[in-house]
């Protein structure tokens, strides 16, 4: 296929579906918002540190891609069970891209990513690059060989790791050069909801998931089960929130807490129910919003009140 055919880049463009860089960005702009209430903001580092983890983003993508339809999970998906937040990217299984292709796609990202990383960690702050080859290794072995955490029932706590300690405590120390403890329980909140909008896109995916062998915590609880587990996951990430403030943190941080009622209907709905992805999904859009506006809240209330 011809690298610059509009199939080529609409693959491309599906690998960097901005749903899904959401979830990093979030990350990003609460660990910088913490960073700006301590001392200015570099604004190119920023802007390196925000390209190479999306870079990283796209990487695990296409190569959670080959992954995917090497099992043959992607293809198993029905047309009665895809989503626009899950079942893959579907651009192998599409014909999209080839499977060449994709994975040139993910070796450029992943090098373009720890380049930036190397470069940060060279002139910024040394400390970047133990987070960074934690994030790369968590983006690999989220699907790749020898872990497949995703199919080993650890691809939920992976991306609550990566997206809200990792992501949020290096785009901190890029800035401020230190990592105080309290940033990490800040990065808390956001990651839990990340890894419960992970878990809620696996709910479509769950006949699929079973025939492939990807036994990830869906797959393993059954449906019912894990519907209650996503309201519980929900409810830690507000209940940290709300602690926030007895550990330095500003009052202005409950702002986050607007994303309380999106997540509440997103936990009805799996609730009752869990096995109707045309239900699903909107399960699904409402917990992507309220990890967006949890980390915008977050971000203005650590702004606005100063230093």
């Amino acid at each position: 296929m011809n690298s610059l055919s509009p199939s080529y880049w609409r693959g491309f463009g599906k690998l960097a579906d901005p749903r899904l860089t959401l979830a990093s960005l979030s990350s990003m702009l609460i660990g910088a918002a913490a960073a700006a209430r301590n001392g200015p903001v570099n604004w190119a580092w920023l802007a390196a540190t925000v390209v190479g983890i999306v870079a990283l983003e796209i990487a695990k993508n296409a190569s959670g891609e080959i992954t995917d339809f090497d099992s043959g999970a992607d293809a198993a998906v029905t047309a009665d069970d895809r989503s626009p937040f899950s079942g893959g990217r579907r651009v192998i299984v599409d014909g999209l891209l080839t499977r060449t292709e994709t994975r040139n796609i993910a070796a450029l990202t992943y090098a373009v990513g720890i380049g930036i990383g190397i470069v940060i960690a060279a002139f910024c702050d040394a400390r970047v690059l133990w987070i960074g080859l934690g994030g790369t290794a968590l983006a690999w072995l989220y699907a790749g060989f020898p872990c497949r955490m995703a199919y080993r029932g650890l691809g939920e706590l992976a991306v609550a790791v990566a997206y809200g300690p990792l992501i949020c405590s290096g785009t901190y120390v890029v800035q401020r050069h230190a990592l105080p403890w309290t940033v990490i329980l800040l990065s808390l909140p956001v990651g839990l909801l990340i890894a419960a909008f992970l878990w809620i896109n696996e709910f479509p995916d769950y006949k699929a998931d079973l025939a492939a062998r990807k036994l990830n915590l869906v797959a393993r609880l059954g449906r019912a089960r894990a519907s209650h587990w996503f309201a519980i996951i929900l409810l830690a990430a507000f209940a940290i929130q709300c602690l926030l403030p007895a550990y330095a943190f500003p009052r202005g941080v409950w702002l986050g807490l607007a994303g309380i009622p999106f997540s509440w209907a997103a936990a009805r709905r799996a609730i009752r129910s869990p096995d109707a992805t045309s239900l699903i999904i909107n399960a699904q859009r409402w917990t992507l919003e309220s990890f967006v506006i949890l980390a915008i809240g977050t971000a203005a209330g650590l702004v606005l009140a100063g230093r």
